[in-house]
């Protein structure tokens, strides 16, 4: 395999009025055996809540949690002690771990807010609970592929328990970013919006791709986009 595409069409879509999301992956009611994950990559949720609307208070185990905000007000609470709001550009990186209570809600009363909420399958199980949070402005995305998450905090990204580096860009149209794959490793890039060439094939809003066996990847936008990308062992 090079490149295979998991267009934003086959993904599983709900619903819930307050909620409006969609899985890239098997998730809750949604099941698609055949795509249950890539490699540690578990889940890429993107999710849209609408005004003062949100997730009450639940758990979760033995996951690293990544909250991506596109555009509105996220307001985080957790059992770690780690609590804040999520603006446009803000990441958040939670280590589920033994065991970790959070809520979400939409912090605005008039306007909703998007985000792609991705976990990671850890290294280890068991391991403390943790939270980071950390801005990364749109410029320091600007037609390169800034570093988010990695495992260590190298070039100022958030930690996380898993050998995976996750990049975000924002392309002008026409600009290119390449990226070098190592040995035996493998990426997964995912459209947040617009449309990008990605080794030849053409990736638009939602679309997904798995890529292999290559050693560099090219990203050409057709015009102007946002993506992510995860290098995975």
């Amino acid at each position: 395999m090079k490149i295979a595409l998991r267009p934003s069409k086959d993904r599983g879509h709900a619903n819930h009025g307050w909620l409006d999301t969609y899985h890239t992956f098997s998730f809750a009611h949604y099941h698609d055996a055949a795509h249950m994950g890539y490699r540690d990559l578990r889940v890429i949720n993107d999710d849209v809540l609408e005004p003062a609307s949100g997730f009450p208070t639940h758990g979760h185990q033995d996951m690293e949690i990544i909250s991506y905000v596109v555009r509105g007000a996220l307001a985080h609470r957790d059992t770690t002690g780690g609590e804040g709001v999520l603006r446009r550009g803000d990441v958040q990186t939670m280590s589920a771990g033994k065991g970790v209570r959070h809520s979400e809600f939409n912090n605005s009363r008039d306007e909703d807010v998007r985000l792609l909420q991705i976990w990671v399958l850890p290294k280890e199980d068991g391991l403390t609970p943790a939270y980071g949070q950390k801005n990364f402005p749109d410029s320091e995305k600007r037609n390169t592929l800034r570093l988010l998450a990695a495992p260590t905090n190298e070039n100022g990204a958030l930690p996380i328990n898993q050998d995976v580096r996750l990049y975000a860009s924002l392309l002008d149209a026409k600009a290119s970013v390449t990226y070098s794959l190592k040995k035996d490793r493998a990426a997964w890039v995912q459209v947040v919006e617009g449309e990008i060439n990605v080794n030849g094939s053409v990736m638009t809003n939602g679309d997904g791709a798995a890529i292999e066996d290559v050693e560099s990847i090219k990203i050409t936008a057709q015009k102007d986009s946002e993506f992510l990308l995860f290098d995975l062992v």
